[in-house]
């Protein structure tokens, strides 16, 4: 067992609420190291003992660390500070085709080289009419439909991301793509080989709270937000071929980006 962390006294004169003060000295012992990934918070009977309160700010200043995404409560065993998945650098050379040349898709290439183990689940593909956005995106007319590909990312075991891509059908019929294993180098390889040969992407990228859905197939702690990313990928002739919908969750990936100066 961990021992318990050495917390300050309450300081009288502040203004501040006493159970904010509470927060504020636990969620400074979990950044220091005191209170490490996996370790339980003391319990809410040594805490009422050590500041004098009663159970409600005690609990009070539990649900603002929990709101924060730094602690979770599990039923009947307490609160422990919340483990993190591995963070992704989400650089942007990860579509370079070099990856897709060596086999791996830019998921898979990127979460090996970091040092992970990735996989996917939740695999479905269907045929259907894309949305308004996606049409626009794909520049489609209102009878093209479009091959829905969704999936969910793992690191060693860790749900991080859920990503929808949208292909025109015309492009993805007769192709891996339509198998649950897209093949070596993922969906991009198969459009290539199709003779759309890939030069750019274009993404939009805010980051936002959950929806409910998205809380349960990410595992998301209370306050953590996400990313939602929408990507489109161009040939070289400006014709584009995939609309990437992607949710992220927010502490599992830092966005690296290279921008030329030029």
């Amino acid at each position: 067992m961990p021992e318990s962390p050495t917390l300050p006294d309450l300081d009288p004169i502040s203004d501040r609420a006493v159970f904010r003060q509470i927060a504020d000295h636990l969620r400074e012992a979990i950044e220091r190291g005191q209170l490490a990934e996996g370790d339980k918070v003391p319990s809410e009977a040594r805490l009422m003992q050590h500041y004098g309160v009663a159970r409600m700010t005690i609990r009070n200043a539990l649900q603002v660390l929990q709101s924060e995404g730094l602690t979770v409560a599990e039923h009947g065993r307490g609160v422990f500070v919340r483990s993190h998945p591995p963070v992704r650098r989400l650089a942007s050379d990860r579509f370079a085709r070099r990856h897709r040349e060596q086999g791996k898709a830019a998921f898979i290439a990127e979460t090996e080289g970091a040092g992970g183990k990735p996989s996917v689940d939740s695999i479905e593909i269907t045929e259907v009419k894309p949305s308004p956005d996606v049409a626009e995106r794909l520049r489609l007319s209102p009878k093209d439909r479009v091959v829905r590909r969704s999936r969910r990312y793992l690191i060693n075991g860790q749900p991080v991301e859920t990503a929808i891509s949208y292909i025109p059908a015309e492009i993805a019929k007769g192709t891996q793509i339509m198998q649950p294993d897209s093949g070596p180098g993922g969906i991009y390889a198969r459009i290539e080989e199709k003779g759309y040969r890939l030069d750019r992407f274009v993404e939009d990228i805010k980051s936002r709270m959950p929806l409910r859905d998205e809380l349960r197939a990410l595992k998301l702690a209370p306050g953590v937000p996400v990313f939602h990313l929408v990507r489109t990928a161009y040939t070289t002739d400006g014709t584009p071929v995939e609309v990437c919908d992607t949710v992220m969750s927010s502490d599992a990936y830092v966005l690296s980006y290279e921008l030329p100066a030029r």
